[in-house]
């Protein structure tokens, strides 16, 4: 049958199941628009800013495991959707960015709101499209999808020019093609599985790989037949559950101390789904010298990038977890859960008196639902949540890793709300908060069941701690000192507002908090002195680590 082709797109996104996506409208999407107006079928969810929108569609992806959907115009349009897109890019999150562009007879010509965002997004897409004929756009739409979802998955972005959204060609609808997952031979595993037996103090890592692959049943299955203990980065929280007795918490900078001392101790690391990032290894020469390192990873050029391996397993986390747990002894008992057990005792013990902001988070978990999904920004509060927050089932932990976007949080609840009609809690600070306030309009026009606890400081926290352990104390510009009385802003745009001050306020306005089932703010007013720790210095081994600020170098 003949449809035009933003008839065509729309057609296409319903074969891969989208039912709603977000974005903004403008003059080279206009068709698009109207051809969504005129289907009706799929939920056009308009933010404030693009980049919300994209945050938006980033948060969809990472809840549901399906990918997420945002539309922009030409022009700035488009460039506003690249800070989202690179986000995705980083964290290896399926998304796909459609623009608009000028026409074909004013391509080229520096027209109003031409831009090249194919070029401008080469670097932080998986693979992006300029489509110039409306008979490739079926067949690019659900390639894109393909992309996107398969192998590593990431960003995908479709740039079509005006004239194809409003010509015409055949459609004929197809089924999406099924993502295949090829299995590991099991002879790859064998030499990895051996090694693994001879281990006397194994541990395991998982990251944000876990959870893209839906691997996290298999994780914890070779944590209990190996008796091992297991550690997370920050991407993998929520694929080992946080109260499982083999849990050693969050390693890297921000780490526990007790990941810290096994990750030292241990003689065997068996990585699934990490690339270890420099806030991981920080040290990449140092991190695992002299152990063995047993690497699952989909993305081949990760394995042995950036600490060396000594098995390199390529293929989808899950497939090959399956064909190596059967390969592993049964151990009944083991040496270093001990040791685990010993470290967590010692830390609980030693560990220094709770600031107002850690007491927040801790009684949010405490009186939150159990499906509550959990959204961060980046800064103290993204690590205060990692480490007193238990996240306890994969897909309900939202946060920018890889790229560490300030703003990235209110978009990425929304679009989790949305996917879901869970409860989300988002985290932020006030310095992020300040760069993605306008979406709050969006969750309040949505009615969205979303309390924000913005731990309102005054400062930038993260960097103001880096001047004061790094730079003696020289607060340059860290210190923002904003007028601005968050519960009535709240109330302006048609939220709750709130405000916890002390310690006695924290359950009674908590409780109030998340019992509303629409947008909240609750205005934390924690000191610029609350700090993160632990923290190891950028470069340094995990023997350094810093759990006592005035006992530093």
């Amino acid at each position: 049958m003949k449809r035009i082709g933003a008839e065509i797109l729309i057609e296409c996104l319903k074969e891969q199941g989208v039912t709603t996506v977000f974005g903004y409208p403008g003059g080279t999407v206009l068709d698009i628009y109207d051809a969504l107006y005129r289907d009706g079928t799929i939920e056009h969810v308009i933010t404030s800013h693009e980049q919300g929108a994209a945050h938006a569609a980033d948060g969809w992806a990472r809840v549901t495991g399906k990918t997420g959907v945002v539309i922009a115009t030409s022009g700035p349009g488009a460039t506003n959707l690249v800070t989202g897109i690179a986000t995705a890019y980083m964290d290896s999150i399926p998304v796909v960015a459609i623009t608009g562009n000028v026409g074909a007879s004013m391509l080229g010509r520096d027209s109003f709101q031409e831009i090249d965002i194919f070029g401008i997004t080469l670097p932080i897409t998986k693979h992006n499209y300029i489509v110039k004929d409306v008979k490739d756009l079926a067949g690019v739409v659900r390639e894109a999808f393909q992309i996107a979802n398969s192998g590593r998955k990431g960003p995908v972005l479709i740039d079509i020019l005006k004239n194809v959204e409003s010509d015409t060609a055949d459609y004929t609808p197809q089924k999406p093609v099924p993502v295949r997952k090829k299995a590991v031979p099991p002879r790859e595993l064998e030499a990895a599985a051996q090694a693994i037996a001879k281990a006397q103090r194994p541990l395991i890592m998982v990251g944000g790989g876990v959870i893209a692959s839906e691997a996290a049943a298999e994780a914890r299955a070779l944590a209990e037949r190996l008796r091992a203990p297991v550690v997370s980065t920050l991407m993998g929280l929520g694929a080992f559950p946080a109260s499982h007795p083999l849990f050693a918490g969050m390693m890297g900078m921000h780490g526990t101390a007790t990941a810290a001392k096994l990750c030292m101790e241990s003689d065997c690391i068996i990585a699934l789904g990490t690339r270890f990032s420099d806030r991981v290894a920080l040290n990449r020469d140092k991190f695992a010298a002299g152990k063995t390192v047993v690497q699952l990873e989909i993305d081949e050029a990760e394995i042995d990038k950036n600490v060396g391996v000594t098995y390199g397993i390529l293929g989808d986390v899950k497939q090959s977890l399956m064909t190596l747990i059967p390969m592993l002894p049964e151990v009944k008992e083991r040496a270093f859960v001990k040791t685990l057990e010993n470290y967590r005792a010692q830390e609980k013990a030693t560990a220094k008196p709770l600031e107002l902001g850690h007491k927040v988070l801790i009684e949010a978990a405490k009186i939150a639902k159990e499906d509550t999904i959990v959204v961060t920004d980046v800064g103290q509060h993204q690590m205060w949540t990692a480490q007193y927050y238990p996240i306890e089932k994969p897909r309900t932990f939202c946060t920018s890793g890889g790229l560490g976007t300030m703003g990235y949080g209110l978009g990425a609840a929304i679009g989790a709300a949305k996917a879901t009609g869970k409860h989300v809690i988002l985290v932020t600070g006030d310095g992020c908060f300040n760069m993605n306030l306008n979406e709050l309009s969006t969750a309040v026009t949505h009615e969205l069941p979303i309390t924000i606890l913005l731990m309102n400081n005054h400062a930038l926290g993260m960097v103001r701690q880096w001047q004061k352990l790094f730079y003696g104390s020289r607060f340059s510009q860290t210190d923002v000192r904003k007028r601005t009385d968050y519960v009535r802003f709240a109330e302006s745009f048609g939220a709750v507002g709130l405000a916890i001050e002390k310690e006695a306020d924290i359950v009674p306005v908590l409780t109030k908090a998340l019992s509303l089932q629409s947008p909240v703010l609750v205005d934390c007013r924690i000191s610029n002195d609350e700090n993160v720790l632990p923290m190891i210095k950028p470069g340094q081994t995990y023997d350094t680590i810093i759990t006592d600020w005035e006992a530093r170098e």
